[in-house]
């Protein structure tokens, strides 16, 4: 019997969502959901939350999640009830794990009794182990070949749609998809409206990603931000404290006084409300362009083309996407392909997505901001 079917723990299945939707749970009423990382990964979980939350309508959804997690969280309308900040724990959170501390909270999650933990955070290897101190009476997640077993799993395989990955287990607890993208609006009072601000289009650029070799080179950035000002746009770039110094580059590269930097200066709900303001946004494969698509604000995506499998935008009306089709390291020759678990990592940063042309990108970037200033007239 293969691992899917030996995982279903003998669950009948009563439909298809991305994969097959099982039975539901009797009697749920808390539901944990375990979804480390940062931006991007919170907002690829929402839509397996949101599938939740419509099968178990009853519910409350924990997240088991990070501090930028709880500050988004508390800026936006989602279908979490509430956030609670994960300890430090290998695998889970990085940081220094203090077993105290795990046992505190491990103790705390306990005493919730919570009905199902859904593991959405990677292949298992310490995640599961993890969700199952948890001692919720049902469990469901995804597992490699040497992770513990849930009650019901299914096999986490590097390449797949990260959105997607998440809907599959959640369709293994019974809940069906309701949306294949995060979908978030501001909070009441969150954000402003568009309402009485320029006329001029808002260009927002973030040109950092946590992985160097997936950031457009800053030049290019600056070249995109000075034609957009040239054309009668104002362009805010953002990032975060450690992102100032790229940020403020590009801006004086850009020479013009309609590119300004605000990176390291926002918080998480600033950052909402600039962004529910732009008419555009261009980024590489980074947090701040998730949460974009998921306040429904056109963008433009610089890709690596594994990152495009894993977590590029769907469609296409409103969100653009540039690849790069690079397959080795420029500098070793390296296959970069096999990623994760299955070969190491060299130890060069160089982008690899340098290629992608600055035109290109322009192009998509004026048509989205005419479309963008057609739909606001």
């Amino acid at each position: 019997m293969d691992l899917l079917a030996a995982d279903f723990g003998g669950a009948g299945q009563i439909g298809m969502g991305v994969g097959p939707v099982l039975e539901k749970f009797d009697a749920v009423s808390r539901i944990a959901v375990l979804r480390g990382g940062g931006l991007g990964d919170l907002i690829f979980a929402l839509p397996a939350m949101a599938a939740l939350k419509a099968a178990y309508p009853g519910s409350t959804i924990t997240l088991l999640g990070t501090p930028i997690h709880k500050a988004l969280l508390a800026a936006v309308q989602s279908p979490v009830d509430d956030v609670v900040v994960l300890p430090f724990a290998e695998g889970v959170r990085p940081g220094k794990e203090e077993a105290a501390e795990l046992d505190r909270f491990f103790a705390s999650m306990r005493a919730r009794n919570f009905d199902v933990a859904v593991q959405l955070h990677g292949g298992g290897r310490y995640s599961n182990p993890f969700l199952l101190r948890l001692g919720a009476r049902h469990t469901a997640g995804t597992r490699t070949a040497d992770a513990a077993r849930l009650e019901r799993t299914v096999p986490y395989l590097y390449y797949q749609h990260e959105p997607l990955r998440a809907l599959e287990v959640a369709g293994l607890a019974g809940a069906r998809p309701i949306d294949l993208e995060a979908r978030l609006s501001p909070a009441p009072g969150a954000a402003a409206s568009k309402a009485g601000t320029s006329h001029q289009p808002l260009v927002v650029v973030h040109p950092g990603a946590t992985d160097t070799r997936r950031r457009w080179p800053a030049a290019k950035f600056a070249d995109v931000a000075a034609a957009c000002a040239a054309d009668g746009s104002r362009v805010v770039i953002i990032g975060d404290r450690s992102e100032q110094d790229l940020a403020a580059g590009i801006a004086a590269r850009a020479a013009s006084p309609a590119v300004k930097s605000v990176a390291g200066s926002l918080n998480i709900e600033g950052l909402v409300t600039l962004l529910v303001d732009a008419d555009v946004v261009v980024a590489n494969d980074s947090g701040p362009r998730h949460l974009a698509q998921a306040l429904g604000v056109p963008t433009v995506g610089i890709f690596w083309v594994g990152n495009v499998i894993n977590a590029g935008a769907l469609g296409r009306s409103l969100h653009r996407i540039h690849a790069s089709w690079a397959t080795a390291c420029p500098t070793c020759g390296i296959d970069i392909t096999q990623v994760g678990w299955t070969a190491p990592r060299c130890a060069h940063n160089d982008s690899l997505v340098a290629g992608i042309d600055v035109a290109d990108v322009l192009r998509d970037v004026v048509s989205l901001t005419t479309t963008s200033a057609g739909q606001d007239a």
